[in-house]
């Protein structure tokens, strides 16, 4: 996959992964102590959806655009209100033009008390980076490999908070270095709480993925997949997946009601669904 996430922006895997990301969010917010957020592949953190880039993969329409017109259970909306709030918040004349990537839409849900660290390898990607969080003392960006910050910047000095972990992918062995990268980071921050997005095509090998994490023995491992078709035979990206490590309490079965519902929204033919599954801990 061509991974400049301006193709991208707002697609299926975005509406999951964000508002899984805004729900854990808003759940560290029931305490008054800081917290830290560490988006280790962050991106540009805004996107403009009338881009040549967006406009040439189209991939947004069967996203967030399905969502902000579809019908939704009470349930379903609000899951995704901590989300979508904040997306309206930057269309204030409605519909979506702009879409905010992980590290906007982190910093859009942070009280004065918590911040961000937002580190991004590519040097013009880190530059538009910098430009979108100029002169905010909640965000520190970092040119760095992502993969490196789970060493360098753990634990936070807050101790507590969200290490998100979103690779590009386009390199072999993505896989094994999210097992390494945290076994290393759950060593060094093992309260803290991780989600880490990967994609789902055909070849992609999950059922040893989940063993691997399964032998990492870190407690409360859930992994959450949604299938917008079926994966035996079609070709490129037919699913989006996450795995959170020490979930919040209630994500589990918030997940495992809702999104259902949201696979059905999202289908883009036979096959779709979801599921929810703790690889490790007690439900």
């Amino acid at each position: 996959m061509n991974y400049r996430h301006s193709y991208h922006a707002g697609n299926f895997a975005d509406v999951l992964k964000h508002a899984v990301l805004a729900q854990i969010i808003t759940y560290l917010k029931r305490k008054d102590q800081a917290f830290r957020v560490i988006d280790t592949h962050a991106g540009i953190g805004l996107y403009d959806l009338s881009s040549v880039e967006a406009q040439k993969t189209g991939e947004w329409r069967d996203g967030i655009g399905r969502l902000i017109e579809a019908e939704q259970s009470s349930e379903l909306k609000a899951f995704l209100a901590p989300w979508l709030e904040a997306v309206a918040t930057l269309n204030p004349q409605g519909g979506v033009l702009h879409y905010p990537g992980s590290p906007k839409l982190t910093r859009s849900l942070l009280r004065k008390q918590d911040r961000l660290t937002a580190i991004e390898l590519h040097p013009e990607d880190a530059r538009q980076l910098k430009q979108v969080f100029d002169g905010d003392y909640q965000v520190r960006v970092i040119e760095l490999d992502g993969w490196l910050s789970l060493g360098a910047h753990l634990p936070p000095k807050e101790k507590r908070g969200l290490v998100l972990i979103d690779p590009p992918f386009e390199e072999a062995g993505e896989y094994d270095r999210m097992i390494d990268g945290l076994a290393r980071a759950t060593r060094r921050f093992p309260g803290g709480t991780y989600m880490l997005w990967h994609p789902i095509k055909a070849d992609s090998a999950l059922g040893a993925f989940d063993n691997k994490l399964i032998a990492l023995a870190r407690p409360r491992t859930l992994t959450v997949r949604l299938l917008t078709r079926a994966n035996q035979t079609a070709p490129g990206l037919n699913g989006t997946g996450l795995v959170i490590i020490n979930p919040p309490f209630t994500l589990e079965a918030e997940l495992r009601q809702v999104l259902p519902e949201l696979a059905g929204l999202l289908s883009q033919g036979p096959g779709a669904g979801s599921e929810v599954r703790l690889l490790v801990g007690e439900s």
